[in-house]
């Protein structure tokens, strides 16, 4: 089922991305081992809730000076400015950093998480890297590969087509969850059926916990506290 809303998308924000990922072996089993961030992030505030939105994808250099005047380097930031602002329903900005040595120059910063969260973005998920930590516009999530000073020569190559960062695959229009913990690709048809399969997922989490956190426990109890949490269906 794809027919899901702004309100279904909203929803997903209760959990955290880990319990996200959980609830997918339930849905979509055949995601278990795909779909989602497998390295390191660096994460602007922890504290934020969860972002969910539709992917608007990029890609990004800043090792080099690009071969484009300054109109066409204008005219092409604008362009990738419409992209970023078209479309319904919220957005996470999605941008793949190709240099061979990825990060060397921030393309997130003061200035464009302001931009960017005025257009309608709720964060952005990249494998370069960031700066301006405490000028960042407030409620802006970052998920970066690393920090670092200069922007160097960042400009956008390309924007709207396939991406990987840190070992997602994106696509544009793909619904991202990302919090602390890194991001995952949710399958349109897998949004509705995620609330139920994480109440399945956390009352037979529950049964396990109480007895491990429980006095007496043990290696028995624990096996018959797995048979329990297996029988919830």
């Amino acid at each position: 089922m794809t027919d899901f809303t702004d309100a279904d998308l909203q929803l997903l924000t209760n959990w955290d991305t880990p319990t996200i990922c959980n609830a997918l072996e339930v849905v979509a089993p055949q995601r278990r081992a795909t779909g989602f961030t497998v390295r390191p992030m660096v994460c602007l505030d922890p504290a934020l809730k969860p972002m969910v939105g539709r992917a608007r994808t990029a890609t990004i250099r800043a090792m080099d000076v690009p071969g484009r005047t300054a109109e066409e380097l204008r005219q092409a930031r604008i362009g990738y400015y419409e992209y970023v602002a078209g479309g319904a329903g919220p957005t996470v900005t999605v941008i793949q950093d190709i240099d061979p040595e990825p990060g060397f120059g921030a393309f997130w910063g003061e200035v464009n998480t302001a931009v960017h969260k005025g257009l309608g973005s709720l964060g952005a998920v990249t494998n370069g890297s960031i700066r301006d930590l405490d000028a960042c516009a407030p409620g802006f999530q970052l998920l970066a590969g690393e920090v670092g000073p200069s922007h160097a020569h960042v400009h956008v190559v390309d924007f709207g087509g396939p991406v990987n960062v840190c070992g997602m695959a994106v696509r544009h229009d793909d619904i991202v969850h990302a919090d602390r913990h890194g991001a995952v690709v949710i399958p349109p048809e897998a949004v509705k059926g995620l609330p139920a399969a994480v109440d399945l997922l956390t009352r037979r989490e529950a049964v396990i916990l109480e007895c491990a956190r429980g006095p007496g426990f043990d290696i028995e109890r624990l096996r018959q506290a797995m048979a329990d949490s297996a029988d919830i269906h």
